[in-house]
């Protein structure tokens, strides 16, 4: 089975997470099959507008955690922070469809599309701290900017889910739709920009994303590095144990 499914028609390269039996977790191989897409959606001209879905039931569950512990993101180079480079560099628009559970990176790369559209199903988690590791995709940086201090300190110190609604209300998703109609109703809003100018969708969006370009790139360099030391240390062992063990993590001497 083809994990990540690549599709374009009509100027839109659509990139459809394809594990539902595992609530569309990614491998390495799947962080490198959407790293390659987005600098192939980039380069080829014949794509205007590049969007992110999964299913009606899940967006997509974050890493997969046996996969992630075998192939641990070590360096500036490996896999996921490839994809989040280029998805936080990429001068097209943007778009996610997102229904279910969108965790970790689920969530995380949606601070870098233009346009979130999400059903009424979806539940966004940022749950680093209780992995014992830190936030990723400059997410440190853009979710104080988007949600405010406090709700952002709250996403992501506590880990906990929020809904649809409150995504709603801080600026990470632009509308809620019934989930069975969310990948459609993207569709139709991904067209819509295909058939305007690509050169002024391409010098608006460079204008809006100019002051702070480079202070994303600093953040996600800072946040990897710290990420790949964490994960070393005693708290993500204890963190992933217990996943991989299905007992509660005890950090009460961490």
């Amino acid at each position: 089975m083809i994990e990540i499914l690549s599709h374009i028609d009509g100027g839109v390269m659509t990139l459809t997470f394809n594990r539902v039996d595992k609530k569309n977790s990614l491998t390495a191989a799947m962080y490198t099959a959407l790293a390659d897409a987005v600098e192939q959606a980039e380069s080829n001209p014949s794509v205007r507008v590049l969007v992110f879905q999964g299913h009606e039931t899940v967006f997509c569950a974050g890493n997969d955690i046996a996969d992630f512990l075998n192939n641990p993101p070590s360096t500036l180079d490996a896999p996921v922070f490839r994809l989040l480079r280029n998805i936080a560099a990429f001068p097209k628009p943007v778009l996610a469809a997102v229904a279910g559970p969108a965790v970790g990176i689920g969530t995380t790369l949606l601070f870098h599309c233009d346009l979130v559209y999400a059903g009424d199903n979806a539940a966004f988690a940022m749950p680093f701290v209780n992995l014992g590791v830190c936030p990723e995709a400059a997410s440190s940086l853009l979710a104080p900017q988007m949600m405010g201090y406090h709700r952002a300190a709250e996403a992501l110190l506590l880990g906990e889910p929020f809904m649809a609604e409150a995504a709603l209300e801080v600026g990470l998703v632009n509308r809620v739709l019934p989930p069975t109609e969310v990948n459609n109703y993207v569709q139709a809003q991904a067209r819509k920009l295909a058939a305007k100018p690509l050169s002024s969708l391409l010098e608006t969006k460079r204008l809006m994303k100019a002051g702070q370009a480079q202070l994303v790139q600093k953040q996600m360099n800072e946040e990897a590095a710290s990420f790949g030391r964490m994960l070393t240390e005693p708290a993500a062992k204890e963190a992933f144990g217990a996943f991989m063990e299905k007992r509660k993590p005890d950090f009460s001497k961490l």
